[in-house]
């Protein structure tokens, strides 16, 4: 409900609340420019995403993980430590055509390939990593070590990470699977 003040018989000053539509509501944060996202709303963005961590933490207690900042860190410390990390994207081929991290392979080609990547450490992600979660635990079953990217793609733009799109070519647009998933840090589009 949204206040309109008018003014009465008298001079004295009325309020009327004004029920504001869902559906208007929703076009207007769809629609809201990207600019307009202040630093609280990264705030809440970075609070929300740490929220889920935990809550996958949680929820896959058996799983290994790694840091978005670590793998960062770590892929960023010289050219030859990129070798050492097989990243896996295991989210659909539609969200994987806008874009990956550089150098990502799907689940399906880690999979057709598997005994190339031995020795290497295995970092499976998604939008959030419930997803990737999973796969690590459905690998473990078979003695593969994955580890789980904590936040996705998600913690990665907070981190002002790298994306390609399909073709190889840097891109800024991230797949987070629906609106209710859009927590992309401030100079990424989210794509649904």
């Amino acid at each position: 409900m949204a206040a309109a003040t008018k003014t009465g018989a008298g001079g004295r000053a009325l309020i009327a609340r004004v029920a504001i539509p869902a559906w208007a509501v929703a076009w207007g944060a769809l629609f809201a420019p990207a600019c307009a996202q202040t630093a609280d709303d990264e705030a809440r963005r970075r609070d929300r995403i740490e929220a889920l961590v935990g809550e996958l933490r949680a929820d896959y207690p058996d799983v290994k993980t790694i840091a978005a900042a670590a793998l960062m860190g770590a892929l960023a410390s010289e050219p030859a430590a990129k070798d050492g990390f097989v990243l896996v994207d295991v989210r659909t081929d539609r969200e994987r055509e806008v874009s990956t991290l550089p150098g990502a392979i799907s689940r399906d080609l880690f999979e057709s390939r598997i005994a190339e990547f031995a020795g290497r450490t295995v970092v499976a992600y998604c939008t959030i990593g419930a997803r990737s979660s999973s796969y690590a635990r459905r690998m473990a079953g078979r003695g593969v070590e994955v580890l789980n990217l904590e936040g996705s793609v998600l913690a990665w733009t907070h981190l002002g990470g790298e994306f390609e799109d399909a073709d190889g070519a840097a891109t800024r647009r991230v797949h987070v699977s629906g609106r209710r998933w859009n927590l992309v840090a401030r100079g990424y589009e989210a794509v649904w």
